[in-house]
């Protein structure tokens, strides 16, 4: 029988989705740094670096790339953070990917389809 999560656990996930939304580098390195899974997921696989990509904050990208998140993790849909990123058109966030090795044919569609698609090329390079 599965027994249900820690109620102050559940808020803590939600404040730390939300704390990736909103781009606060700072907090999501100090609760990462004092354990807080770096690959955390939501309820539709998105992971905190996916987050913080799909809502431009490059800051918030690097600081969990740098204390290995997963760049290339896929959500419950097959998309990527790069793929994200380059749909928003977030440029400074895909650069920021890119250095840590995010992957141009991950996903689907891939994020070298996604510039294709939106004629951003210049992604690419």
């Amino acid at each position: 029988m599965a027994t249900e999560p820690d109620p102050k656990l559940v808020e803590l996930a939600h404040q730390l989705f939300d704390e990736a939304r909103a781009g606060d580098a700072e907090r999501l390195a100090a609760y990462v740094d004092a354990g807080a899974p770096v690959d955390l997921t939501d309820a539709s696989g998105n992971t905190l670096l996916m987050l913080a990509a799909y809502h431009g904050h490059p800051a918030a990208v690097a600081a969990l790339a740098e204390r290995g998140a997963d760049v290339n993790r896929l959500n419950d849909r097959g998309q990527s953070p790069l793929a994200g990123a380059i749909f928003k058109g977030e440029d400074d966030v895909v650069r920021v990917l890119r250095e840590h090795g995010a992957d141009l044919d991950a996903g689907t569609p891939s994020a070298r389809a996604t510039a294709e698609m939106f004629g951003r090329p210049d992604l690419l390079e």
